[in-house]
């Protein structure tokens, strides 16, 4: 039988689970935006979710560092997301380093039930140390897309947020006065000093 429109309405859908990763002021967030408005303008059902806790721009919109934006649905731990994904065709997740290692799980069950799912989040700490459910992410993810910023002491490829605030707490939500993208090299001769 030829493939036909008709077949493809009784084809069972295909889910996945897309990552986008690297350090701060990258393009994750811009990219995520991207992916999901032309999945709604394909006329996908989508739904897109952030921590609770980043309310840097907007208590309900994920936005970019360039002040691009989307709505979406500010939830508290991974398991809200399940509960709040009806009939949906494309699951986007912002800034997944915050939540907790059960996001791995979700994903692997939306994806499972056929939904196109595109995470993104920091794969480092301002530490270099991998970030919350970001490497077990990277690893059962169908596609991992790493964006890079520029290193603002040299101008390389940056390969982690340099915090430039004293504290130590893992999580700390800043923009330019809290953290700069600085690579590898830079993040090592930075250490060295301390």
């Amino acid at each position: 039988m030829l493939f036909s429109e008709q077949n493809n309405n009784q084809m069972p859908r295909k889910g996945s689970i897309e990552v986008i990763c690297g350090s701060m002021f990258s393009g994750k967030t811009e990219e995520l935006i991207r992916r999901l408005k032309r999945a709604k303008f394909a006329r996908q059902e989508v739904e897109i979710f952030k921590p609770a806790i980043d309310t840097r721009y907007s208590d309900v919109e994920v936005v970019s560092h360039d002040r691009n934006a989307i709505r979406s649905t500010p939830v508290h731990s991974p398991e809200e997301i399940l509960l709040l994904t009806g009939n949906v065709d494309v699951v986007g997740i912002d800034e997944a380093q915050f939540f907790s290692a059960s996001l791995v799980e979700i994903c692997n069950i939306l994806a499972n039930q056929g939904i196109r799912v595109i995470v993104a989040g920091l794969d480092m700490d301002f530490k270099g140390i991998p970030f919350g459910p970001m490497p077990a992410l990277c690893a059962i993810a169908e596609d991992v897309y790493k964006v890079h910023a520029i290193c603002v002491r040299c101008g390389s490829l940056a390969y982690v947020s340099h915090r430039l605030v004293d504290v130590q707490a893992q999580v700390l939500l800043g923009e330019t006065a809290e953290y700069e993208p600085i690579c590898r090299y830079c993040f090592d001769e930075i250490n060295r000093q301390k």
